[in-house]
């Protein structure tokens, strides 16, 4: 069974934190691709082209990362990531939710920031970026609703504070947010999180 990804890539960062948060390492293969080089094989799994893309040795393969980390989660039997049910289980799906939110608003930015300066629309970014930053501000509310135990929920939401380290650097959220930004530390220190950082830009 291969897991599809890329060093950078935060959705696909999230599912590799979830292979080593539940001991599947041993089961589940990484192959780093370039997904935007199109590679045969990762259009042969995901006609998107995007990771995460699970490839399972039974059955289709799997992809969007709320889907690859459910099914990984599940894969890995009970005391799992995401709670069974109740109000815990939505909680973990509201922060994932909102994580993953900031993110699709972050990585627009990036992407438009690489057009041609011509090309760039400024109000555009200057829209996403004010998305950004209230949700970072509703962020602490979000997480404090989590389950006490480590969750998919954690994951998803110190996933999305990194990834705006390395691609907003010029966005402080930290001497806005200190509560929020000592959370963050301590979950930073994870082996799996250490383990699964991407390399600096």
């Amino acid at each position: 069974m291969q897991l599809l990804v890329s060093p950078t890539s935060p959705y696909a960062r999230k599912a590799r934190i979830v292979l080593r948060e539940r001991g599947l390492t041993g089961r589940v293969n990484e192959c780093f691709i370039n997904p935007h080089q199109d590679p045969a094989e990762l259009l042969a799994a995901n006609p998107l082209g995007k990771i995460p893309t699970l490839a399972r040795d039974e059955g289709t393969p799997l992809y969007d990362s709320r889907v690859v980390c459910e099914w990984l989660d599940a894969l890995a039997g009970d005391d799992g990531l995401i709670p069974a049910g109740g109000a815990e289980r939505w909680a973990v799906r509201h922060a994932e939710a909102h994580a993953d939110g900031i993110l699709d608003l972050t990585v627009a930015t990036v992407m438009e920031r690489a057009r041609a300066a011509g090309e760039q629309s400024p109000g555009s970014m200057a829209r996403w970026r004010e998305k950004i930053e209230r949700a970072v501000a509703a962020t602490d509310t979000v997480r404090g609703a989590l389950p006490e135990r480590f969750s998919l929920g954690d994951i998803a939401l110190a996933v999305t504070l990194s990834y705006l380290d390395l691609r907003l650097p010029d966005f402080d959220w930290r001497t806005a947010h200190p509560t929020l930004a000592e959370w963050h530390a301590g979950v930073a220190e994870r082996a799996s999180m250490r383990e699964t950082a991407p390399p600096a830009q």
